[in-house]
């Protein structure tokens, strides 16, 4: 038997001789009167005069536990921090106390007492009454060595929450920096809405959906990949500044900035342009930042960002050959464009259009070196089936992607508004669908139909919340900042 197998059996033993002496396990009925904040805040606020005769009654779980035979000192925890209590027989009887002693790391308990400083000069909660509020049966993991198989971390998350304090904080922060952006949208009189995650038709999005089927109405349904053509349907119905902090689903690798499920936040804004949302998302990630951080400036693996305005725009093939080392020349030569992936070692799966091998090219040799934010413009049309063409060059859109820590952060643009334009956009997304990419759009004959009955000229704007929380936590995987990422399946 091993150490671990051993503890449970001795745990298990403790529990079966509370029952037998009638102790509840799993008792309901204790009233918690402060959290560890409050009474640090109350001790705070009268400058550390308190009061012999303030009882306090507080609850958490154990974290550590020295006992010095007719006393001990354990520190508990719960969701606002952490706090000192010493437990005398003198002061709770020797019943009471005798049971105490039965008490392990892990287990939840509840105290009332008074709180006094110690000999050095740590607050502490004099317990007056100490009771089991619930028998934890497997242990801990080993305090100093901690949790620390990231396999394990993810897959146990509660025991990773439990142990890793620094882990809880960026799940904390991920809850602010959400929040902060629903303050900025409500703030400017965004209406926020939800939208349907199963679709019978997935758009709005180039990636390989997730299928399902519902049995009552008889047809195969699709966990979205993006909320896009529904939340534009809605500004074609009148409601000309709406957002949605949404799931969003797609069916694809697993990697250190994918997840097959994630969070987006996804915007859209009436008689807006391209240009007014680049402005919008400078002010919009300068104040989050501010706000959560109190700070504009941070570090993120190594390198110092800052999130304040202006930021660089740079145009898609400009970055190509200033940063990917493309020759100008080449960049409307498809053959050619091709043979430089070939000699860099890039694979080139779809290589019908020469939009799509210039993407490519970009994500592998340009995306990684864009660490200060930077809009990249000038994407071309056949990438960017839902994007307004450009007024100056109808081979290239009114599109920008956001990249901040070498990976795309944002993707925005002015809102293709032209019915026929459209329709067009999709047969030709439809023919590369027959051609074997998976990941083309589908053609949605209801969108094209609401669109003829007039869409208003119209920006829209999607944000990957998950790495925005990477770059604000200094998280290197995007799995650190989701608190059940996907895994495969393994048998306890």
């Amino acid at each position: 038997m091993d150490e671990s197998s051993e503890v449970i059996r001795q745990r298990r033993e403790k529990a079966k001789a509370f029952a037998d002496q009638n102790i509840e396990l799993y008792p309901n009925d204790f009233k918690v009167s402060h959290t560890v904040d409050a009474v640090k805040k109350y001790i705070q606020q009268r400058a550390g005069v308190v009061e012999d005769t303030a009882v306090f009654a507080m609850a958490g779980r154990i974290m550590g536990l020295r006992s010095f035979g007719k006393a001990a000192f354990l520190h508990f925890r719960d969701y606002t921090g952490q706090f000192q209590a010493y437990v005398k027989r003198d002061e709770i009887g020797t019943e009471a106390y005798t049971s105490f002693k039965q008490f392990d790391v892990g287990d939840f308990i509840g105290i009332k007492g008074n709180v006094f400083q110690t000999k050095t000069g740590e607050w502490t909660l004099l317990a007056k009454e100490v009771r089991l509020l619930c028998k934890a049966i497997r242990p801990l993991p080993e305090k100093f060595h901690g949790l620390r198989d990231p396999e394990k971390r993810y897959r146990q998350r509660y025991l990773d929450l439990i142990m890793n304090p620094n882990v809880r904080d960026i799940f904390f922060k991920r809850s602010h920096i959400i929040q902060a952006f629903r303050n900025f949208f409500l703030e400017r009189g965004f209406l926020e809405v939800e939208t349907p995650m199963m679709q019978p038709i997935p758009g709005g999005a180039e990636a390989t959906p997730f299928k399902t089927f519902h049995n009552a109405l008889g047809m195969e349904l699709f966990l979205r990949v993006a909320p896009e053509l529904y939340l534009k349907r809605l500004v074609i119905g009148g409601i000309e500044r709406v957002f949605e902090i949404n799931r969003n689903f797609r069916n694809e690798g697993v990697s250190s900035q994918h997840n097959p499920e994630f969070t987006m936040l996804e915007f859209y804004q009436a008689y807006a342009t391209h240009e007014d949302l680049m402005s919008l998302t400078e002010e919009m990630f300068e104040s989050v930042t501010q706000h959560v951080l109190g700070r504009t400036r941070f570090t993120y693996q190594g390198h110092t960002i800052d999130m304040k305005g202006p930021w660089r725009r740079l145009p898609l093939k400009e970055a190509l050959s200033e940063l990917g080392g493309v020759e100008p020349s080449m960049l409307n030569d498809r053959q050619r464009l091709l043979d430089f992936a070939e000699s860099e070692g890039i694979e080139i799966r779809k290589s019908g259009r020469v939009g799509k091998i210039l993407t490519k090219l970009f994500d592998v040799l340009v995306e990684p070196k864009l660490i200060e934010p930077t809009f990249v413009v000038g994407y071309p049309v056949e990438i960017s089936p839902l994007a307004r063409r450009s007024s100056s060059d109808p081979e290239l859109t009114e599109r920008f992607e956001l990249f901040i820590g070498g990976r795309e952060i944002a993707n925005g643009f002015s809102e293709l508004n032209d019915p026929v334009d459209q329709k067009r956009r999709f047969l030709d997304q439809v023919a590369d669908r027959e051609a074997g990419d998976e990941e083309a759009h589908y053609m949605d004959e209801d969108y094209v139909v609401a669109m003829e009955y007039g869409m208003p000229p119209t920006a829209g704007e999607g944000i990957g919340i998950d790495r925005f929380v990477m770059l604000l936590t200094d998280a290197a995987s995007i799995r650190e900042v989701i608190l059940f990422p996907q895994l495969k399946r393994i048998s306890y």
